[in-house]
């Protein structure tokens, strides 16, 4: 597993334990993990004492020896007697991202984390995007004879349709370079869907309005007729959102909305079994809400 504070080479893969909820599993393809940035300049309105009150706790949580927040970038493969899900899709390769740790990624082995789960890209039948962020919707396609394609041929591409009508007029006026080449390929090869961040699936996955980050972010929640898990996105960026709800990083799109979908979540959640599987938590990136003294803690849940 990596450890908090690692940076993964380019040429390594990194797998973590099966997690088995009733009759369905989930697995984490982690496409990078590292040191990310200062927690005061990545949360805005932190406190010098929130921050010295939580470094004994976070440091093994996200939380360097320089106070820098630790993020892992990953995808979760959900699969249901019914579906295999991708839920959010990391980066990507020949993509040049400027102002990422490394601006071009020609090769990582995020595919071989998809073979290491026994799947080929013809397996998956449904990605899921919790919001249209570059980190989210890398793998959405691939370079193939000089053209962007979708990397999963037989799957749909499930967008929320106010989170795509936003970034659509965004890429209208100003090209945003990974909706042109990670969402609108998607569309050209009519394997999108335009979805309600209210859908029901089925029994097993329905989708849950967490917006705030984006303008129409959405959870999932996973489970036999109950939400045995829930895979958060980018609702929480780091155990220090769990315990200040209040804490926005500085690209949230309405902080206050995150704020409230924040404490709603929490509030739902808290003291009972749901597994929260988080988009950016260092390893394990998985845990329960729990009630502290003054609020909320996040308990991980380990492999």
């Amino acid at each position: 597993m990596v450890q908090v504070g690692a940076n993964p080479k380019e040429s390594e893969v990194f797998m973590t334990g099966t997690l088995h909820l009733d009759d369905i599993t989930i697995d984490r393809i982690i496409e990078d993990e590292y040191s990310f940035e200062s927690a005061r300049v990545f949360f805005p309105t932190l406190t010098e004492s929130q921050l010295a009150e939580s470094r004994s706790w976070m440091r093994t949580f996200g939380l360097d020896e320089q106070d820098q927040i630790v993020l892992c970038f990953q995808s979760y493969v959900v699969r249901t007697p019914h579906h295999t899900i991708l839920v959010d899709t990391c980066i990507g390769n020949d993509k040049f991202r400027p102002g990422r740790r490394r601006p071009l990624i020609t090769h990582t082995k995020w595919m071989d984390g998809l073979a290491a789960l026994g799947l080929t890209l013809a397996d998956i039948d449904i990605v899921m995007c919790t919001h249209l962020h570059v980190d989210h919707v890398g793998w959405n396609t691939r370079l193939l004879k000089g053209r962007w394609v979708p990397t999963f041929p037989n799957a749909r591409y499930l967008f929320s349709k106010k989170e795509f009508d936003y970034w659509k007029q965004r890429n209208d006026v100003t090209t945003v370079p990974y909706f042109e080449d990670s969402v609108l390929p998607i569309v050209a090869a009519g394997q999108h869907q335009m979805v309600s961040s209210t859908l029901e699936l089925n029994d097993y996955v329905r989708l849950m309005p967490t917006p705030g980050h984006t303008p129409d972010h959405f959870s999932v929640a996973v489970g036999n007729g109950r939400d045995a898990a829930v895979l958060t996105g980018d609702l929480f960026h780091s155990p220090l959102q769990v315990r200040y709800p209040e804490l926005s990083i500085r690209s949230d799109f309405d902080p206050q909305l995150g704020i409230q979908s924040r404490r709603s979540f929490l509030e739902r959640y808290c003291d009972t079994d749901t597994i929260c599987c988080t988009g950016h938590f260092s390893s394990p990136s998985r845990m329960r809400v729990r009630r502290s003294a003054d609020g909320f803690r996040c308990d991980p849940v380990n492999d």
